[in-house]
């Protein structure tokens, strides 16, 4: 079923509901971004509810990253977020509705429900017609210490918030016919289901911490910008049927179709991610572009102190001593010219010049290209420095 044949479901709702165990997860954000474009592009809404049931592993600190990362983001709740243990009095009024109708029994002070379906079918948007031949007969929806269990909670919420559309990770593909027969026993209308891939590692393993950063302020915090990370999550499992990479948001909100969403795990590529930021840094002003590296490297040693230098380290390669001494004198004439660094460099050797201009400048062999650094640290700092690294060669 493609999107044009959705527009007669009536308004969109769809939600996305994180547990607040840990920070947000990039999969979790991917899944939040694909319902947040699908609501987007249909007018409709998109809400945030927090599965947070579980006391003893629910955080609110869990709940603040979440909150935080998906503002960051601009992935934006329509209405006030919802919260479950907001909520018992809500399920307990469908428990004794389920009670009262003998569909359901207490047993050790958990609440049974019982059914005689055999078979559950679904039409999923992505994965076409799903069956299930044995769904358990007996379903426990309320635990012995009076808390919903996750399937029950998960449908009356679906049910209360009006959500006419379930967008969600594949793995939760098996907890649907479970879902579906609860709906039925609440008078809710089923929700149309659609199953998105994981997000795999480069060796197609669920992608894990044991990967590298998995949370989505983690990324924030290495420089990403947050349209370049949008932009990325979009690409994991879906592609416009173009040979378009480079998305904003508006952009993705035109674009975005379930059609288009592949059925196989999408993987994961830290490097792909790099050059997406990049590309996004290219078409920021550039005025912000100073302002987003200045944040991001202000603690750097070479930003709070001068640099230390290593006569060795200031030469790149075979280039002689002389030359290097050379290559700064003239980079110090050439100081106020704009493009005029990186033309010389051009003309005698990029390693040769840029790297002796970025070790004076910054005393480390990592760090922002030494362009950048010169319109960071100014020209007055960046000449002494500069004139540091030739008497450092001459002594």
């Amino acid at each position: 079923m493609n999107d044009k044949a959705l527009d007669s479901q009536g308004e969109v709702v769809v939600r996305i509901a994180p547990s607040p165990t840990g920070n947000l997860h990039i999969g979790t954000a991917r899944a939040a971004l694909f319902n947040f474009l699908y609501a987007k592009k249909h007018g409709g809404k998109f809400l945030i509810r927090i599965e947070d049931t579980d006391k003893e592993r629910s955080k609110k600190e869990f709940e603040e990253n979440i909150l935080k990362s998906f503002s960051w983001l601009g992935i934006e709740s329509s209405e006030e977020v919802v919260r479950q243990s907001e909520r018992g009095e809500i399920y307990k009024r469908y428990v004794d509705k389920l009670l009262e109708e003998g569909s359901a029994v207490e047993k050790d002070g958990a609440v049974i429900f019982s059914h005689e379906k055999e078979r559950v079918t679904f039409e999923d948007l992505i994965r076409g017609e799903i069956s299930f031949e044995e769904v358990p007969k007996e379903i426990v929806i309320m635990k012995s210490d009076g808390s919903p269990t996750y399937n029950f909670a998960v449908v009356v919420d679906d049910f209360e918030m009006g959500i006419t559309h379930v967008i969600r990770g594949e793995d939760h593909i098996s907890n649907t016919p479970r879902q579906i027969v609860l709906g039925e026993a609440i008078g809710a209308p089923k929700p149309l289901y659609a199953h998105i891939p994981l997000i795999l590692a480069p060796d197609r393993s669920k992608l894990s911490k044991r990967h590298g950063a998995v949370s989505v302020l983690e990324y924030k915090d290495k420089g990403i910008l947050p349209e370049a990370l949008i932009n990325y999550l979009a690409l994991l499992g879906w592609n416009p049927g173009t040979d378009q990479e480079i998305f904003t948001l508006p952009n993705l909100i035109e674009e975005f179709d379930l059609s288009r969403v592949h059925k196989g795990g999408a993987i994961f590529d830290e490097k792909k991610l790099d050059w997406v930021n990049k590309e996004h840094m290219k078409l920021l002003p550039e005025e912000e572009k100073r302002a987003l590296l200045l944040e991001r490297i202000k603690d750097e040693p070479y930003m709070v102190g001068e640099p230390d230098l290593v006569k060795e380290k200031i030469i790149w390669k075979d280039t002689s001593r002389e030359d290097t001494i050379r290559h700064l004198e003239q980079v110090l004439e050439l100081i106020d010219e704009d493009g005029a660094i990186m033309k010389y460099a051009e003309d005698v050797g990029k390693g040769s010049v840029l790297w002796p201009l970025r070790y004076a400048l910054s005393g480390s062999d990592v760090s922002p290209d030494p362009i950048t650094l010169v319109s960071i640290l100014g020209k007055e700092k960046s000449i002494s420095r500069i004139n540091n690294a030739i008497r450092v060669l001459k002594s």
